[in-house]
């Protein structure tokens, strides 16, 4: 087993490194017929694109997506349409710097996949960390595109609710605001807090953590299945695999530990359109089977780990030495973790309405 694809019916391979020639995917079990073209990708590729403000890697990498194969002109629209093939999508490494990483090629950086991938496969790429880099989520972002038109009438947004120990106010919520400053958040005094306090982190050669929420509104109550097919259960999964997260809920997730019985359960009425929910604590989902309501997910990204403040670790010969990483880093790699967010509640999403179909029809 590779652990480089995830997915059942929409199944997603990645592939490629930090440094290397090109990343890219390959998107199995697309249905045919839906329109997809290279500006249908490029759209959320560019939205988690390095390079964009001074809050993110200044890593210059214009991340433009080639479509190899999966995808043809109509034969009577002339709309460029998935063919029901595989979708190879290949993005170019055109800005490495791998020089930059020459003098720490013997050390382990504290808090880096460093030393885990040497203990397994007895080889590490140190040019930028290979597979364990954030650079690889472009490719996931891409795979996103696709599944946002499998799952076309579903909403999947995200936004930065929380930085170091710093969370929005939830009643300044505006969903436009995301895209209006560089940090994707959805509140307006808080995101001009970050500016300067993320400027205090980035010069002092350090970095901070970030909290990411994302929402998908329009999923139609029975996606997933009992026990060991749950939507929540893979869609945990899917986020926590997002290169330095180290924390998933679901609806109140955590929280939900600290209320009652009566605060927690989420009580219906019969409305006009069906059964309606009067509050959301379950995120959408019970049992592991969407309920209609929104489903909502937050995941925690820690401190990216390389910084250049002195960090003490030991080198391959094992002797204790220091480290500080010089090169191009996000001072909170947690901003462009919001359109990889959303990429993987579209995945998850998408593969779950196949399974779906499968099963019931």
């Amino acid at each position: 087993m590779s652990h480089n694809s995830f997915g059942h019916l929409f199944r997603v391979t990645t592939f490629g490194e930090s440094h290397g020639v090109a990343i890219g995917c390959v998107v199995d079990g697309c249905p045919p017929l839906l329109p997809l073209g290279v500006e249908d990708i490029q759209r959320d590729l560019d939205r988690r694109r390095p390079g964009q403000s001074r809050f993110t890697t200044q890593r210059q990498e214009p991340d433009q997506v080639k479509i190899l194969s999966g995808v043809m002109a109509h034969p009577e629209s002339g709309i460029q349409v998935t063919t029901g093939t595989p979708v190879a999508l290949l993005i170019e490494n055109t800005d490495q710097r791998s020089k930059d990483y020459s003098d720490i090629k013997d050390k382990y950086r504290p808090g880096h996949a460093d030393f885990t991938y040497e203990a397994k496969y007895g080889i590490r790429d140190h040019r930028g960390g290979g597979r364990s880099s954030a650079r690889e989520t472009a490719s996931r972002v891409a795979a996103g595109a696709v599944a946002r038109k499998v799952i076309s009438g579903v909403t999947v947004r995200a936004a930065l609710v929380a930085m170091g120990p710093h969370r929005i106010d939830r009643d300044k919520w505006d969903w436009d605001e995301v895209a209006r400053n560089p940090f994707f958040c959805p509140d307006k005094d808080k995101a001009a807090f970050f500016e300067g306090y993320l400027d205090g982190v980035r010069k002092s050669g350090s970095s901070i953590g970030a909290v990411i929420e994302v929402v998908a509104e329009g999923v139609p109550a029975g996606w997933g299945a009992p026990i060991y097919g749950k939507l929540d259960s893979d869609l945990a999964a899917a986020l926590m695999s997002i290169n330095a997260v180290k924390g998933v809920e679901i609806g109140e997730g955590f929280n939900a530990a600290a209320l009652s019985g009566e605060q927690n359960a989420d009580e219906m009425r019969m409305g006009n359109n069906g059964p309606a929910f009067l509050s959301n604590h379950a995120g959408g989902i019970l049992g592991g089977i969407s309920t209609g309501q929104p489903v909502v997910a937050r995941f925690a990204v820690k401190p990216t780990s390389s910084i250049l403040s002195p960090r003490r670790t030991i080198d391959r010969a094992g002797a204790d030495t220091d480290i500080l990483t010089k090169g191009r880093h996000d001072p909170c790699v947690g901003i462009r973790a919001v359109p990889v967010g959303e990429a993987m509640m579209a995945c998850v999403l998408a593969d779950h309405l196949l399974r779906h179909r499968a099963q019931v029809g």
